[in-house]
């Protein structure tokens, strides 16, 4: 069973931060149960949750339990609608119990941010997991058919090689099947080369490379004004890897790798202005990277309709 998602998901609006003259919106799927935690992030433990009293009360509860959520980011960007990543999906089949045959109002919500699915203009994929694709296609009289029909979608072409030269198991052929292969069939999927410099997909928009969750996975720079932002894609999967930036996923590729990728982004970004929106942290989901010792953490800016991270130098 999922949890029960914040309030605005229930009908107010959606969580909105303006980078410069950006504005990005959390599009809520679901927030995920409380098993999630121990089994994606073992090394995470009470203990060491307990160790970062910061993370309490919005990104883990009494017991040390971490929160985690199912969202996407929708990006009004020079006149583009800009969609990151697609969540899980609605009706589709799935091994994970918390995933499988899910009935959400995902459509509504992202409608109600000014993103009906026929005005979207771009699908950014961060990475061809599960949770990141679902949203691609939807059910049309039982066939599965792009839900963005009016959108290219991007994903990296080292993710999209690495996928396509691989023996998959059982349940990822299927997500595939329902979720990637319609939109590639349907002349909708593009593949990008990011170099180690990124590369710019839109005005104000860079994919940038974080591999080792995947071996194509990015993150997503957001630049206009001044201001900057990074979706975080599963670079960083919840901000106890702030923390111990060492914790990895137990569905990382290449754990070591993503270590390095994770490290690498969280010192670039640590005594910056640069807001960090990750793609799975629990509301209030966005902050600032604040070195604390040799590790770091997060600042939370909670979305407003407006501009809300501090001006330089205040609240450090």
């Amino acid at each position: 069973m999922t949890q029960p998602l914040p309030p605005h998901a229930s009908g107010g609006p959606a969580p909105t931060w303006a980078v410069g003259e950006l504005l990005v919106h959390r599009i809520d799927e679901a927030a995920l149960p409380p098993q999630t935690g121990p089994w994606l992030l073992p090394a995470a433990t009470p203990g060491t949750v307990s160790g970062a009293p910061w993370l309490r009360p919005h990104f883990a509860g009494p017991t040390g339990a971490l929160h985690l959520s199912s969202h996407s980011f929708a990006v009004e960007a020079n006149g583009l609608r800009v969609l990151i990543d697609t969540g899980i999906g609605n009706g589709k089949t799935r091994a994970n119990p918390a995933w499988h045959h899910l009935d959400t109002a995902y459509l509504r919500r992202l409608a109600g941010a000014g993103f009906p699915p026929e005005s979207v203009d771009l699908v950014i994929l961060t990475h061809l997991h599960t949770d990141h694709v679902g949203w691609n296609t939807r059910d049309d009289g039982g066939t599965w058919v792009p839900t963005f029909p009016n959108a290219r979608y991007l994903t990296s072409r080292a993710e999209w090689d690495h996928w396509a030269g691989t023996d998959l198991d059982g349940p990822r052929r299927q997500m595939f099947r329902d979720s990637v292969h319609p939109i590639h069939e349907a002349g909708l999927l593009d593949l990008i080369d990011v170099p180690d410099a990124g590369a710019e997909v839109a005005p104000g928009i860079r994919l940038l490379p974080t591999p080792g969750h995947t071996p194509g996975q990015v993150a997503v720079e957001l630049r206009s004004g001044g201001r900057s932002a990074v979706v975080t894609g599963d670079c960083v999967h919840h901000p106890v890897q702030l923390h111990r930036p060492g914790i990895t996923s137990c569905v990382d590729f290449d754990a070591a790798q993503a270590t390095r990728s994770r490290r690498d982004l969280l010192a670039a970004l640590a005594g910056t202005e640069v807001l960090l929106l990750g793609s799975h942290f629990p509301p209030p989901t966005a902050g600032l990277v604040v070195s604390e010792g040799d590790n770091y953490r997060l600042e939370p800016v909670p979305g407003t309709a407006g501009p809300t991270w501090p001006a330089h130098g205040t609240g450090r």
